[in-house]
C-alpha cells in the first residue's frame, strides 16, 4: 500500500506500507515538506503521488527502510540528477542525505 505520511505513523499504517515489500519500505522524501510517501513496488510511484499533492521535483529523494534491521538506504533512480549534482543512484549530499534520513526516522518510527 502506498500512502503519504505526513506525521509520525501508527503501527498499522507502518504495517501497511511493509506488506508491498516484506517488511522492507520504499520512501520518497520531500526534504522541504517534511513528508514521504511510503510503500509500492516503485519509487517512482511515491513520487508521482507526491507531485500530484504539490512537492516539488527537486525536493523529492528515493530511498528505503528495512523495518527489520532499522538500515535506511538512499538508493533509487529517481536520484540520478546530474543537473542538481548527484549523478548517483545514492544520494552524495551529505546535508540532503541527513535531512532525509531525519525524516525517515521521524515519521517511520
Amino acid at each position: 500500500m502506498l500512502l503519504i505520511i505526513r506525521q509520525n505513523a501508527y503501527e498499522e499504517t507502518l504495517k501497511k506500507v511493509a506488506e508491498d515489500l516484506k517488511g522492507y519500505v520504499k520512501v520518497v522524501v520531500d526534504v522541504r515538506r517534511n513528508i514521504l510517501s511510503a510503500g509500492g513496488k516503485l519509487h517512482v510511484d511515491g513520487e508521482k503521488l507526491l507531485l500530484q499533492d504539490g512537492s516539488r521535483q527537486a525536493d523529492l529523494w528515493g530511498g528505503g527502510i528495512d523495518f527489520e534491521t532499522g538500515e535506511i538506504d538512499l538508493d533509487s533512480m529517481i536520484n540520478l540528477r546530474p543537473g542538481q549534482g548527484n549523478a548517483s543512484r545514492e544520494v552524495l549530499d551529505p546535508n540532503i542525505r541527513k535531512a532525509i534520513e531525519t525524516i525517515i526516522r521521524n515519521l517511520l518510527r
